[in-house]
C-alpha cells in the first residue's frame, strides 16, 4: 500500500512530477520537425535559418549544462527545476505569440534557457533519493521519460496541430507545464532528510557543495580524459538522433517518398519509442551484470550501418526507415550508460556537474548538426517550392545521412577507447 511517509513511495510521486516537466521539454524541442512547414511559411525562412532556430535551443541548453550541474549541487534541484520550468514554458508562450524571426529565435533562446536545467535536476534528485546499484535504471529511465516526450512531439502532437493550430497547441502545452510547476515547487525535496523523511538504505545524505568544493569538482571533472572521451561521443549521437528526430526526419520521409506529416511523423514516433524502450533496458542490464562498453561498441557499429545504409541508398523501403528510426533511438540506451560510469568515477556528491559537463557535449551536437545539415540540403536544393516551402533533393538527403554515418564512426572510436580503459582499469 502507499504510503506519502515513506521515502520509497513518495520518491515515484516526485520523481514523476519532474518527468512531467521534462516530457514537455522533449516536446518543445521536438516538435519543431511538426511545424517546420508552418514555421517556414509563418515566419519566411530557408534551410539553414529553420536548421538555425530549431538549434537555438540546444545552443543555450549545451551553454547551461556546467552551469546547471553548479546550480544543483549548490542549492538543489528543487529550487534549479522550478525556475527553469517557469522560464520554459513562458518562453513557449512567447514562441506561439511571436510574428517575426528575430523574435522566434529569442524565444526558443528562452524556452533553451529554461529546459536546460531540468534534466541535469533530474538526476541529481536520483543520485540523492535511489542508491548506486538503481541509478543506472533511473538514468535510463529518465531517458525514456524524455523519449515519451519525443513521441508526444510526433505524431499525437501532428493530430494536435492539424485539429487546432500550431500556436494554439503551443499554448496549451505552456498552459499546462506552468501549472506543473506549482506542486513541482510546492513537493519536490532535494532528499528524503530535506523532506522530513527516513534515508533510504545505501544512500548517503547529501549536502550542497562550498564555492571552494563546486571549483575542486569542475577542475577534477574537466580535467579526466573520460569525460572528453564520453562528451564527444555524446556529441555525435545526441546530435545526429535529436536532428533526425527533432528537425529533418519528417521532411525527409515526406518529400523523398510523398507522404503526408502526420503519416512522416510515425517514423519519428518510432526513434521516440526506441528511446522510451531503450535506456531502461540496456541500464537495467548493466545494473545487474556491471559490464557497460560492450553494449556501446555495438551499439556503435550498429548506429553507423544504420545511417550508412541510408546514406547509400537515399530511398530505402519505408519500413527498414521505420526500423532503422526505431534502432537509432533504442542505442541511446548504450550511449548514456556513460553517465553512471562518470557519476561513479567522480561521486554522488558532485553528479550534478560531472553529468552536466557530458550532457553539455549532447546538446551541443544538436546545436551544431541542425545547421550542419540544412546547410547540406541547401546545397543540393533545385530552387523547387511547394507552397512556400523548400523541397530538398534525394541526393541532398543522403548527404546528411552521410554526415550521420561519419559521426558514427567517431562514436565507435570513443567507445573502443573506453572500452579498453576499463579493462586497464579492472586488471
Amino acid at each position: 500500500m502507499f504510503s506519502w511517509s515513506s521515502p520509497y513511495h513518495r520518491r515515484w510521486i516526485l520523481w514523476g512530477l519532474l518527468a512531467t516537466t521534462f516530457i514537455l521539454v522533449n516536446i518543445y524541442r521536438l516538435s519543431t520537425a511538426v511545424i517546420s512547414s508552418d514555421l517556414v511559411v509563418a515566419l519566411q525562412t530557408t534551410g539553414t535559418q529553420l536548421g538555425t532556430l530549431h538549434a537555438a535551443f540546444f545552443f543555450v541548453y549545451a551553454a547551461m549544462q556546467l552551469p546547471a550541474g553548479i546550480l544543483v549541487d549548490r542549492i538543489g534541484p528543487r529550487r534549479t527545476a522550478t525556475t527553469g520550468a517557469i522560464t520554459m514554458n513562458v518562453g513557449v508562450l512567447w514562441f506561439a505569440l511571436t510574428t517575426d524571426y528575430g523574435s522566434a529565435l529569442g524565444a526558443r533562446l528562452l524556452i533553451g534557457l529554461g529546459g536546460s536545467v531540468i534534466f541535469v535536476s533530474m538526476l541529481r534528485f536520483c543520485a540523492n533519493w535511489y542508491r548506486a546499484d538503481e541509478f543506472g535504471t533511473m538514468n535510463g529511465l529518465c531517458f525514456a521519460a524524455g523519449g515519451t516526450g519525443g513521441i508526444l512531439a510526433t505524431t499525437p502532437f501532428a493530430v494536435l496541430v492539424e485539429s487546432t493550430t500550431w500556436r494554439t497547441a503551443l499554448l496549451s502545452l505552456a498552459t499546462f507545464g506552468l501549472i506543473v510547476s506549482v506542486p513541482l515547487f510546492f513537493l519536490v525535496r532535494d532528499s528524503p532528510e530535506g523532506a522530513g523523511l527516513q534515508p533510504v538504505d545505501g544512500v548517503p545524505e547529501q549536502t550542497h557543495l562550498s564555492f571552494r568544493e563546486v571549483w575542486t569538482s569542475l577542475l577534477g571533472v574537466l580535467g579526466d580524459r573520460w569525460t572528453w572521451v564520453a562528451g564527444t561521443m555524446l556529441f555525435c549521437t545526441g546530435g545526429v538522433n535529436l536532428t533526425l528526430f527533432g528537425l529533418w526526419g519528417i521532411p525527409y520521409v515526406v518529400q523523398v517518398y510523398d507522404v503526408s506529416v502526420t503519416f512522416a511523423s510515425v517514423f519519428t514516433l518510432m526513434g521516440g519509442l526506441g528511446i522510451v524502450v531503450g535506456p531502461p533496458m540496456f541500464g537495467r542490464v548493466t545494473d545487474n551484470i556491471g559490464h557497460r562498453t560492450v553494449f556501446m561498441i555495438a551499439g556503435g557499429v550498429t548506429y553507423v550501418a544504420i545511417h550508412a545504409t541510408i546514406a547509400l541508398l537515399g530511398t530505402p523501403p519505408l519500413g527498414f526507415i521505420a526500423v532503422a528510426f526505431f534502432l537509432s533511438g533504442a542505442l541511446t540506451g548504450t550511449f548514456v550508460l556513460t553517465f553512471p560510469m562518470i557519476k561513479e568515477r567522480h561521486g554522488d556528491q558532485t553528479s550534478g556537474i560531472s553529468i552536466g559537463t557530458i550532457n553539455g557535449s549532447m546538446f551541443l551536437g544538436a546545436a551544431l548538426f541542425p545547421t550542419l545539415m540544412g546547410w547540406a540540403l541547401d546545397a543540393y536544393w533545385t530552387g523547387e517550392l511547394v507552397d512556400g516551402v523548400r523541397v530538398y533533393t534525394t541526393m541532398g538527403y543522403r548527404i546528411a545521412f552521410a554526415i550521420a554515418a561519419g559521426a558514427g564512426c567517431l562514436v565507435v572510436c570513443c567507445t573502443v577507447w573506453l572500452h579498453l580503459r576499463e579493462k586497464k582499469s579492472d586488471l
